[in-house]
């Protein structure tokens, strides 16, 4: 990010001070941004799905307030991601003392060293550029997370050259004075010991770090944002009282209400490999939300969207193999492939413990519901009864995830002459926008599985493949 074209062209503390620049605090930095986006009509928040009523006018409102946010909230629903779009509201350039280890501000410094630097070489001092990024540090809260990592400890190697114990210059400092005059991200806050939490008390209120009983007054400049589940966000959870208290916002996440801001998410978030149509995403994002409203999942733990991402994932996967292997023109996804996802996707879910043994038979209900679903809002209005009418007890119709489209769309009965020369096919292609014939494959094997399930039409599945008759 330092060699970007658009970073300020001033290299000493005189030419800082000569461009008129003025340091600001933190908090007023980010309130000002902030405005300034919203009085635009900016996005503040960019890729954050769902949340436009709910979570993140709440966080607007906190850091105009200036506090310190815990995002409370189940696993997947974009608490990180979140916290890092705060970065968007730092100043894009911010200078700092060149060679300074807490990143202090030329005008404001807050050690010893860098106090005597300011005074010997004065206008002359450098001064270095630190892009909005570098000032965002995130660390996952675990066990064995030290008070040195977060806050510092004494160098011995320092003491040894010589220095007294108490000398300032002996301190080796964490991550939480190098974020100084920048934001601090915890991930899973009560995964903190508490003699770690501890710490954090004076970090969080009178901005100052204690450090095997010497107190460095140091005006740190930092905001601290963190996540965290609910269940153990408490009193009898893995918080102490004090810290939680020094939290100025609890705000609550949660999982996209709407099903257009679920299948957005997956769209942005999973890396496809293949050719994935909007009705398998619907599918998808249906039997997420369905397994978060099962009374046989514990929903505790929570359904997250990386199940729904991984699911996009696996089924585009699925496509580009069967289209290597078929040599065909374009990989497109079928209803066959979200069958087959199932059977990898079934351990990113934590079932009642009362369910043990019926879990594949949970999912698979579950995912013919949300196909019903789909199909229904799809096909609405469509008079699908030749297609019925042409499966006579005979006529059977073959797919699979070694079928290719051709070979599928080529084995599709015959329908009546009064049918107009197969139109039902081109109405369920067009009502899709299926152009490709992996596009018309798709379309009107979901069809073909509304059908089904709607019980007009059988169905005989095995290792070999898929039978419709």
């Amino acid at each position: 990010m330092s060699d970007r074209s658009d970073r300020p062209d001033i290299r000493t503390l005189g030419e800082l001070r000569a461009a008129g620049h003025a340091p600001r605090p933190l908090r007023q930095e980010i309130r000002e941004n902030l405005l300034r986006t919203l009085a635009e009509g900016g996005d503040p928040w960019p890729g954050l799905h769902g949340l436009g009523r709910t979570v993140l006018p709440q966080l607007e409102r906190a850091l105009l307030a200036g506090h310190d946010v815990v995002l409370l909230g189940e696993r997947g629903q974009g608490k990180t991601r979140l916290l890092r779009t705060l970065a968007g509201l730092l100043d894009e350039w911010s200078p700092a003392i060149e060679g300074s280890e807490l990143n202090e501000h030329p005008e404001e410094p807050l050690t010893e060293e860098s106090r005597r630097r300011v005074l010997l070489e004065g206008d002359e001092l450098p001064v270095v550029w630190r892009h909005r990024s570098e000032r965002y540090v995130e660390k996952l809260a675990t066990p064995d997370t030290s008070v040195a990592d977060l806050i510092g400890d004494v160098d011995p190697m320092r003491v040894a050259e010589g220095r007294r114990l108490g000398d300032p210059e002996t301190i080796h400092y964490g991550l939480v004075p190098r974020a100084h005059r920048g934001i601090v991200a915890i991930n899973e806050l009560p995964d903190l010991a508490e003699r770690i939490q501890v710490a954090m008390l004076n970090v969080m209120e009178e901005r100052d770090i204690q450090i095997r009983g010497y107190v460095l007054r140091l005006p740190l400049d930092v905001l601290v944002v963190a996540t965290a589940n609910p269940e153990d966000y408490t009193n009898r959870g893995r918080i102490i009282t004090p810290l939680k208290d020094r939290f100025g916002a609890e705000i609550r996440t949660h999982y996209p209400l709407e099903l257009a801001d679920e299948i957005a998410v997956i769209r942005q978030e999973a890396e496809l490999v293949a050719e994935v149509p909007e009705t398998i995403l619907e599918i998808l994002a249906r039997f997420t939300r369905l397994l978060r409203d099962s009374s046989a999942v514990d929903q505790r733990s929570g359904v997250s969207a990386r199940f729904a991402i991984a699911g996009a994932e696996t089924v585009a996967a699925a496509a580009l193999r069967r289209a290597t292997v078929r040599r065909e023109d374009d990989a497109v996804a079928r209803m066959v492939d979200v069958e087959t996802a199932t059977d990898v996707l079934g351990g990113k879910i934590e079932f009642e413990s009362g369910e043990e043994g019926r879990e594949r038979a949970i999912l698979d209900h579950l995912l013919r519901r949300a196909t019903a679903e789909t199909v229904r809002g799809r096909f609405r209005g469509l008079d699908l009864g030749p297609v019925v009418e042409a499966f006579d007890g005979r006529t059977t119709v073959s797919t699979g995830d070694d079928v290719s489209a051709r070979d599928f769309l080529a084995g599709l009965p015959q329908l009546p002459e009064s049918d107009g020369d197969g139109a039902v096919y081109e109405q369920i292609a067009a009502r899709l926008g299926a152009t490709s014939a992996g596009q018309r494959a798709s379309a009107i094997e979901l069809a073909l599985e509304g059908l089904f399930l709607a019980q007009k039409i059988s169905k005989d599945s095995d290792e070999d493949g898929t039978i419709y008759g």
